[in-house]
């Protein structure tokens, strides 16, 4: 029987004995079947089929170094996203999978399988609409971020909190690459299209007005120990079918601003969004549902917060008239400057998303110029706009700007 005390990578025959002699899940293992189903760069991630008894699950397991590079990782990342899932499934169990165990030696989560769910980015790619989508979304993360905050927990559970889910290397990657290197390319690492150098040299490098306010949330998310925040939560961490969605990977969660979850949604229903209008079979349905729906992400999203507010915050001073308004209308304010900090990225950092690279060349510039300035005008404006119409209005002022040129 294998030893699962000190850390070794699982093969599919070790994972096999894992869930069976270890955890206890199955019953034997010969008519279990492992396949590999995830694709990313830091976890492995297998699927776990009795072939008996249909019973599935999945085992995620961190390993010491990162797959492409070779750079050594924490393998608390794992610890982290266990703690989370368990957090978010007594706050909202239907959005979330289920956790069955955690291995600490192994730094192997096991939980819910969701293969009845699709990866949300690749169902927009293939322009298929979710009509309960904004609902569900903005239903999450009401249920799971100002709860988390001490205007509801007790300040010491608040307290011990930040310290468990303190996350330093994924909270690096992300002040670097999100809030530093697409303005200051001190690394070298930005990828910028042929063709953009000059409008990125004059939009984002030599922007310091545009650079002020981006110091400003990158202050915000380094400092700003607001609410347990998923950290990553775009739509390649969202899997969806026409009952619901389920959120996973909350590998960079930490205490943070409710605003930079938030801001996240927004800035990836933004790219389809773009792919769909640059597409010669433009699908004008597809269109009107992602316009509406990042409309109501915003607004449904400040509403659900606002009764949540209501319905679990106690203190007396947090019940003054005013307090409310001001802390929730800040919340949105860094929502949607997190969302043009995290387009502003996708278009011009290293780490891209699949809908750019999607786009033929010719397309590729205008798209760009236009998702940078759109970006551009949520941080700059970002506290004026009360009303999600404002944002796809802005939206689609820029793509006309740009077509117009």
């Amino acid at each position: 029987m294998t030893n699962y005390q000190a850390h070794f990578l699982m093969d599919d025959e070790a994972i096999k004995d894992f869930v069976v002699s270890e955890l206890q899940l199955f019953p034997d293992k010969t008519t279990l079947e492992v396949a590999e189903i995830g694709d990313g760069n830091i976890n492995y991630v297998h699927q776990v089929i009795d072939q008996a008894t249909e019973k599935t699950v999945v085992v995620k397991q961190a390993d010491k170094f990162l797959r492409a590079s070779g750079r050594p990782l924490d393998l608390a990342r794992n610890r982290i996203e266990a703690d989370i899932l368990t957090i978010q499934g007594e706050l909202a169990p239907q959005f979330v999978p289920a956790v069955f165990n955690y291995h600490e030696k192994m730094a192997a989560l096991t939980m819910e399988d969701i293969s009845d769910y699709q990866n949300m980015r690749y169902q927009m790619i293939e322009k298929n609409i979710f009509p309960k989508f904004s609902q569900e979304i903005s239903q999450f993360l009401a249920e799971v971020l100002l709860p988390t905050t001490d205007l509801v927990l007790a300040r010491d559970e608040k307290k011990q909190r930040v310290k468990a889910f303190t996350n330093i290397e994924m909270s690096d990657i992300s002040e670097d690459l999100v809030l530093t290197e697409p303005y200051w390319d001190y690394k070298k690492r930005n990828i910028i299209t042929a063709g953009n150098e000059d409008f990125v040299m004059e939009n984002l490098y030599q922007n310091d007005a545009l650079q002020v306010e981006v110091a400003y949330l990158r202050n915000q998310f380094m400092n700003n120990s607001q609410a347990l925040i998923h950290g990553d939560l775009h739509t390649g961490s969202i899997f969806i079918n026409h009952t619901g969605i389920k959120v996973i990977d909350p590998e960079f969660a930490f205490y943070g601003p409710m605003g930079y979850d938030i801001g996240n949604v927004l800035a990836h229903l933004v790219f389809p969004l773009i792919l769909n209008q640059m597409d010669a079979h433009f699908d004008q349905d597809f269109d009107h549902w992602l316009t509406q729906s990042i409309e109501k992400v915003f607004d449904l999203t400040f509403e659900k917060i606002a009764n949540t507010y209501d319905d679990q915050v106690k203190l007396p001073m947090y019940l003054l008239p005013g307090f409310k308004e001001k802390y929730l209308a800040e919340v949105m304010a860094d929502s949607l400057g997190y969302a043009g900090t995290e387009i502003i990225r996708r278009v011009v950092g290293d780490t891209k998303v699949k809908e750019l690279s999607l786009l033929p060349k010719k397309a590729r510039i205008p798209a760009e110029r236009i998702l940078i300035q759109f970006a551009t005008d949520l941080i700059m404006n970002r506290d004026k706009i009360i009303h999600g119409q404002e944002i796809s209005a802005i939206f689609a002022k820029r793509g006309k700007d740009e077509t117009t040129r």
